[in-house]
């Protein structure tokens, strides 16, 4: 079967998309896996991050910064977070033939030990809900994550 231009280059606008797609399925499996060093695959060399934890610039910063999270998170010992990252409805919008941005949610389960205040087991997994802001561009054939802000909507910072 041969295709016509317009339909190649819709084909290639869905592969530019997927593969933006997976880079955040990737982030979230970095983050749980406690494979820090994964995020090489998913930042560029110059990208900022800002999440709960802080800001963070540049891949070598965002990967000591989410190494020294994990030391703050992981009560029961495990090596890695604490957390299972899910994410949803990704939105991508491409900006360029190297450049895209999107935006998606997150459904953040934690699933060590928990306390609540008054000291009682609390058994409630669902740690927050968020929405992230991401650049993404192209460098060297693969798709990368420039910048992602998180943003967290529940629960809020009045609660």
């Amino acid at each position: 079967m041969n295709m016509n231009d317009d339909q190649q280059a819709r084909l290639v606008e869905l592969l530019d998309r997927e593969a933006i797609r997976q880079l955040r399925n990737d982030y979230s499996r970095c983050l749980d896996s406690g494979n820090i060093d994964g995020l090489s695959r998913v930042f560029t060399e110059d990208a900022s991050l800002e999440v709960t934890v802080g800001a963070m610039e540049g891949l070598e910063a965002i990967k000591a910064g989410l190494r020294d999270a994990y030391r703050q998170f992981d009560r029961d010992g495990r090596g890695h977070y604490p957390f299972v990252h899910v994410i949803a409805n990704h939105e991508i919008r491409l900006t360029g033939a190297d450049s895209a941005e999107g935006q998606c949610y997150l459904i953040d389960f934690e699933t060590a030990s928990k306390t609540d205040d008054e000291g009682r087991v609390d058994k409630n997994p669902l740690l927050l809900l968020g929405l992230y802001h991401d650049r993404y561009q192209r460098v060297d054939g693969e798709w990368r994550i420039a910048y992602s802000k998180l943003d967290v909507v529940w629960p809020s910072q009045a609660d």
